[in-house]
């Protein structure tokens, strides 16, 4: 929970001075979000159509490359980290 008010206290200082420079943000709030997600999906579409070439179900494919951690992250509530891969650490 505090990596995301931590985001939204980043949002605001950067909207406030945004309004304080008489500057419009790139983007509609809700487009830039859009946007954001089709990045995280996008990312993912590789490594899962790999799977699912290898006969693997969509759901332990997702699994096996941590997609579904990796677009949503650790989601309020959870105590556990996923797995973390080599790439991850470097």
């Amino acid at each position: 929970m505090k990596l995301y008010v931590l985001s939204l206290s980043a949002g605001l200082l950067v909207g406030v001075i945004y309004s304080m420079l008489s500057v419009r943000s790139p983007a509609p709030p809700l487009v830039a979000l859009i946007g954001l997600l089709g990045i995280l999906i996008g990312e993912q579409i590789i490594p899962v159509s790999k799977q699912l070439r290898s006969g693997v179900a969509f759901n332990t494919a997702c699994e096996k490359t941590q997609a579904t951690h990796h677009v949503l992250g650790q989601l309020p509530g959870r105590n556990t980290v996923g797995k973390v891969s080599e790439t991850d650490q470097a």
